[in-house]
């Protein structure tokens, strides 16, 4: 390779990862200002408590049900050409969020949006393993892609604070396309990729993860205002159980499954799916709960509310390239390991000391050790799961991962959401929370965050076995 030859070759790796990073920004930027900007929104459309788990869930449960599937179609007709319809459908949607005239316009276009992420990340990932090709520099890769992770969360609640203050909870999703348009210009720059041997379409599969992950999301949403022994929600349960089984007997029996359930019989991939959904969960609980405790329980604007929350994401955003080193040299049984201590630690800290008048200083060491944690864990479960399956199935194993972030994500607004609203049914977020209230959902608080510490304590077992050396 001649000298002009190799860099020319690097800076197109380095364009690819922009173009990716600068989706992935788009679409993380999405949730965090959008966590922002719950309350304002829940008094702008007169939405419940349930309404808002919608608005969050909607995005999140489109985006897991059919990221295998997106998956499947970049490594069958191009992960460029998925990466950019999956933006195009992205910042339409991202438009027409910003001009929904009620709650249920706003779900059903979030929903779209989901899909439209579920096209891009699996792509995305795909295309930067296909570009990064020795495991040290596809280490690294992921870990700027980690970091890129953090600084859009960081920016998210601060941007989002300031949009919503000025010129109100719409802005928060029109913001999404000048940033998309520019990504769409820079996407014709990519390499396309595809497998050599695309799988077929496992339809069955498909059809019984989106009825799994639907189902038990609207059980658990539904309990506290329905009752958990009610008709509807014991009904959901037994459909979403059914489907679970029923999925994993499709998977056995077909030629052709959406999810080889041998691979499932890997450590570091079932080790690296575990930790996902532990994580994630964690995470999208504090995220959605915490605006809510910020704004409705303490009184704080947008903007204060967005400011308290960057020393998680700065966390995140500074420990996420170290651990794609330490990943890449040493392998991700250390990082890992200490990510789930960091997110035990953070709920301990918030299970302890979270109260309506909790000193701020206290409650900021909890939300730096959450982003410490974040920002450790994301390369282990992204590296795991790329170094498992061979390059011709990169889409699907970004899915996987991305899939079961996903479901952490969902999890951790509609379990913990489920517990929290559970004990604190006597009050209310339409406005500020005093007395009795405020006590009564920090009460809910601690029961959602204990869940939250105890499932992270767990995962320090599962790192410890899944990515043992020599695995």
């Amino acid at each position: 390779m001649t000298a002009l030859t190799g860099t020319i070759d690097r800076r197109h790796r380095i364009l690819t990862l922009v173009v990716c990073c600068m989706a992935l920004f788009m679409t993380t930027l999405d949730s965090t200002i959008l966590n922002v900007a719950l309350p304002s929104l829940q008094r702008g459309l007169g939405s419940s408590e349930s309404g808002l788990q919608w608005t969050v869930d909607s995005y999140v449960l489109v985006r897991a049900s059919v990221l295998f599937l997106c998956g499947s179609l970049g490594d069958r007709f191009g992960r460029r050409r998925l990466f950019g319809l999956g933006l195009g459908v992205f910042v339409l949607s991202s438009a027409c969020c910003g001009l929904a005239p009620s709650l249920g316009t706003l779900i059903g276009f979030r929903a779209v949006q989901g899909f439209g992420s579920a096209l891009m990340t699996p792509a995305s990932l795909a295309i930067i393993t296909n570009t990064f090709t020795d495991r040290k520099s596809r280490a690294q890769a992921v870990g700027v892609w980690g970091a890129i992770s953090g600084l859009s969360t960081a920016a998210g609640p601060v941007l989002g604070g300031v949009l919503v203050e000025t010129l109100g909870w719409r802005s928060v999703f029109w913001v999404n396309v000048p940033i998309g348009l520019a990504v769409l210009a820079g996407t014709r720059r990519l390499s396309e990729s595809r497998a050599e041997k695309p799988r077929p379409f496992d339809i069955p599969g498909q059809a019984a993860i989106g009825i799994a992950l639907a189902t038990v999301t609207y059980a658990l949403i539904s309990g506290p205002e329905s009752g958990w022994s009610s008709t509807v929600v014991l009904v959901l349960l037994a459909v979403s159980v059914a489907a679970w089984f029923a999925f994993g007997v499709v998977e056995k029996r077909t030629r052709n499954p959406l999810v080889e359930l041998h691979d499932l019989a890997q450590p570091a991939l079932l080790g690296a799916i575990l930790l996902a959904i532990m994580a994630f969960l964690a995470l999208g609980g504090y995220l959605f709960f915490n605006t809510l405790y910020l704004q409705n329980v303490r009184g704080f604007s947008p903007v204060e509310a967005g400011l308290l929350t960057v020393p998680t994401t700065a966390m995140t955003m500074v420990l996420a390239p170290i651990s794609g080193r330490i990943t890449g040299t040493r392998g991700p049984r250390g990082p890992a390991t200490m990510a789930c201590l960091l997110i035990a630690g953070a709920m301990a800290v918030l299970v302890a000391t979270i109260r309506p008048d909790t000193p701020m200083p206290v409650l900021i060491c909890g939300y730096v050790l959450l982003g410490a944690g974040m920002g450790l864990i994301n390369t282990p479960i992204t590296n795991a799961a790329m170094s498992s399956m061979p390059p011709g199935r990169a889409g699907v194993a970004a899915a996987t991962t991305s899939t079961a972030r996903q479901i952490g994500t969902n999890l951790g607004v509609a379990l913990l959401g489920s517990v929290v609203f559970s004990t604190a049914a006597a009050g209310g977020s339409h406005a500020r929370l005093h007395g009795h209230a405020a006590v009564v959902f920090t009460d809910g608080l601690r029961y959602g965050y204990t869940l939250a510490g105890v499932l992270a304590l767990a995962c320090c077992a599962v790192a410890m076995w899944a990515f043992r050396p020599g695995r």
